[in-house]
């Protein structure tokens, strides 16, 4: 009671002094609305940092005994505010769509390229013992810069702590965020970074590289040796560096792909296109299944089909590499994105299958209606959660197969609209 009696008395007194403002002509209301943040947002902000400050006041005990030190406590949290930016940026993800093709004309753009080249040349240095040392491909660390940071250029600029602290509060993902901040202060703690240039982005990703606080506690490292693992200055070293060390422990194997464009021959058994369906490229090549160019592919290692649009766009043959870089960010467009700017950095050819242009992406709310018409036709997807994984993959391949369609599990419009009745 003692809360909603403050957030009332704050509302009130908010209200009261937005409405006295005196207001003499209509050029005067004009020239004050660009100044004047609507009644219910100004309430909006208030309100959430009531309960804001009760929630940091709450965490400052559990802080501590993570290790927190009381004095880091207090010059971190001083005067941190519930930032509805973030809110906002965090639940607007889910409605984000955007088709593969359309991502890699971005991520993959001729200008991306040349910088990369650029960057790489520039860098030449130290990717070469980045490389050596850690035994990841100069050219992905590359590629995970450029897309990442645009080679440094964009880092972030939000508070790291005021962003981790919002979104913990928040509560849609309460636990993952809390944990985040309590290593965002143990940065700090440890000197790596002075509090404020400790930014980033909304989601509490930091440096040329992003990476998010936990990731830079297990994976950080000192490359230039100056007593700090500094990924947010404009020297790239010790960012570049981490990130090699990162994909390095979940993985990586020097010089294999992560993957590579084939053909598949008309009577290819769709059903075989899953990452648990592992084969050697001599083996794949058995089936049918050959390098774009009709070159032999060399046996880098066990591979799976992957047709990250469906029957009617481009097929790849990934490699465990890709499921390395995958620990990095789990959409496929992203590793693709990575993996093919790489190649491209590197003097490699573009993608040369065609992609569906005239389909796009399926919104949220589509991406739900497409498991509950699965579900309630018999094909169940096990959540309606509107993330396209493998469970609704698999729903979406024997429905196909009931139609005598082919079988590749790509969720399209196409489908929903034969499921609507």
């Amino acid at each position: 009671m003692r809360f909603l009696s403050q957030a009332t008395a704050v509302i009130k007194i908010l209200v009261a002094a937005v409405w006295a403002i005196p207001v003499h002509s209509e050029g005067m209301k004009k020239s004050l609305r660009p100044n004047v943040r609507p009644v219910d947002e100004v309430v909006l902000n208030e309100v959430g940092n009531i309960a804001f400050n009760r929630w940091i006041d709450d965490y400052r005990a559990r802080a501590m005994e993570a290790g927190i030190s009381q004095n880091v406590l207090e010059q971190a949290l001083h005067g941190v505010q519930y930032n509805t930016s973030v809110i906002q940026k965090d639940r607007n993800q889910s409605e984000f769509t955007k088709t593969l093709w359309d991502y890699l004309d971005t991520a993959v753009s001729d200008l991306r390229i040349k910088n990369g080249r650029a960057a790489l040349k520039t860098y030449a240095t130290a990717l070469d013992q980045v490389e050596q040392v850690y035994g990841v491909d100069k050219q992905i660390i590359a590629a995970i810069w450029g897309l990442e940071s645009a080679y440094g250029k964009f880092r972030g600029s939000i508070p790291v702590i005021e962003a981790m602290a919002t979104l913990a509060h928040e509560g849609r993902r309460a636990a993952f965020f809390e944990e985040q901040l309590t290593a965002a202060l143990t940065i700090l703690q440890s000197g790596d970074v002075a509090l404020e240039q400790m930014l980033g982005s909304w989601a509490g990703a930091m440096g040329h590289t992003q990476f998010m606080p936990t990731s830079f506690l297990l994976h950080s490292v000192d490359f230039t040796q100056d007593g700090k693992r500094d990924i947010w200055s404009d020297d790239p070293r010790d960012a570049l560096a981490s990130t090699a060390a990162y994909l390095k422990t979940n993985g990586w194997v020097l010089g294999q792909p992560w993957g590579i464009e084939v053909k598949l021959p008309e009577t290819f058994d769709f059903l075989m296109a899953r990452r648990e369906t592992v084969l050697k490229p001599s083996e794949w090549a058995k089936l049918g299944v050959v390098d774009i160019n009709d070159d032999p592919i060399p046996d880098y290692g066990t591979a799976a089909v992957l047709l990250p649009a469906g029957a009617d766009g481009a097929a790849f043959l990934v490699f465990n590499n890709f499921r390395v870089l995958e620990t990095y960010n789990t959409a496929d467009a992203y590793v693709i994105g990575v993996g093919h700017l790489a190649d491209r950095i590197d003097g490699g050819d573009a993608i040369q299958s065609a992609w569906p242009r005239e389909d796009r992406a399926l919104t949220y709310d589509e991406r739900v209606e497409l498991q509950k018409r699965l579900t309630s036709n018999g094909f169940d997807t096990q959540k309606i959660d509107g993330l396209i994984g493998p469970l609704t993959i698999e729903a979406i391949r024997q429905f196909q197969k009931s139609i005598n369609m082919k079988p590749d599990g790509y969720a399209s419009m196409r489908i929903l609209k034969l499921l609507r009745p």
